[in-house]
């Protein structure tokens, strides 16, 4: 038995008979979603400092490109984590309703090897930033969108990516859905398991690392009199991974800061950890987990303009 799934297909089990050579579907969700009305591709466009970086587009076939299609940009780039393609239900409405979901694989993940998440790392953080406001600058140049129909979203150390990009970028995009981020750079590895990550980010208890974590820590980086995305950001208040503290503060400065026209809000899911549990470490409650996403999805569609 073996299992596969894609951006489009949900995960399906086969068998395998090794006599006869012959595979055939043990198991399929059933779901009332037409897979081929989709096409995913691989692109490859250049960051900002020449490398070239491999990207998934996922949107409904026939699609134009008129410059004026929401995205859903979505990353992660750290901890030498590789992203394939994976099936997520919560997507459909977006993508049924004309919506593009973007996946670059950016450094700091582990899709060519440890050179490749090394690059990412410490002193080397910004490539990953350059990386995934790149992919949003091909997806702009390339005509499936404009600047500011563009959504970016992450979880936990991709909470830090988008982050970090809707401050150094808010030109560019139009809503910012951190969850669950690492949002203080400067004392993230005083909370609970945070010393753990200093591999990846370095500390600010070094001379040096601190100006670089300085200059890049979302909750350091929030200035008066600049437009910022749509924000939307997610903790739980149990979660003792990322501690709920780096949502709460980032929040709060964010909405003292900023005195334009878009909303800032943060969700809190309570007796919730960190990923799709509860505070006491069971799995999340299906029905908690489509009331999150809802609410996640509305913000998005809303805030892009888009209806449903």
């Amino acid at each position: 038995f073996y299992s596969l799934s894609s951006f489009t297909m949900p995960s399906t089990i086969y068998r395998y008979d090794l006599k006869e050579r012959k595979q055939s579907v043990f198991f399929q969700p059933q779901l009332a979603f037409n897979a081929g009305d989709y096409e995913t591709k691989q692109v490859f466009y250049t960051s900002k400092d020449g490398t070239k970086i491999p990207m998934f587009i996922v949107h409904k076939k026939g699609l134009v490109l008129d410059g004026n299609n929401p995205v859903l940009l979505f990353g992660y780039g750290g901890f030498n984590v590789s992203k394939s393609p994976e099936f997520k239900i919560e997507r459909l409405v977006f993508l049924e309703k004309g919506g593009i979901f973007a996946q670059p694989c950016i450094r700091g993940g582990g899709e060519y090897g440890e050179a490749w998440h090394e690059a990412g790392t410490k002193l080397k953080k910004q490539n990953v930033f350059d990386d995934f406001i790149a992919a949003g600058e091909y997806l702009v140049k390339e005509k499936y969108t404009a600047p500011r129909k563009i959504g970016i979203g992450g979880r936990s150390n991709g909470g830090l990516l988008v982050g970090a990009c809707m401050l150094q970028r808010p030109d560019l995009f139009g809503v910012a859905l951190p969850t669950v981020g690492v949002l203080d750079m400067l004392r993230y590895h005083k909370f609970t398991i945070g010393w753990a990550w200093k591999g990846d980010y370095g500390s600010s208890e070094d001379s040096t690392q601190f100006h670089y974590l300085l200059n890049y820590s979302p909750l350091h980086n929030i200035r008066e009199g600049v437009d910022y995305p749509a924000t939307l950001v997610t903790t739980g208040d149990h979660d003792d991974r990322v501690v709920p503290a780096h949502s709460f503060k980032f929040t709060a400065t964010l909405q003292e800061k900023y005195k334009g026209d878009q909303p800032v809000m943060i969700r809190v899911d309570v007796n919730s950890g960190h990923a799709s549990t509860t505070a006491l470490g069971s799995s999340k409650p299906v029905a908690k987990q489509i009331e999150e996403q809802s609410d996640i999805f509305t913000f998005l569609m809303k805030n892009l303009g888009m209806s449903w």
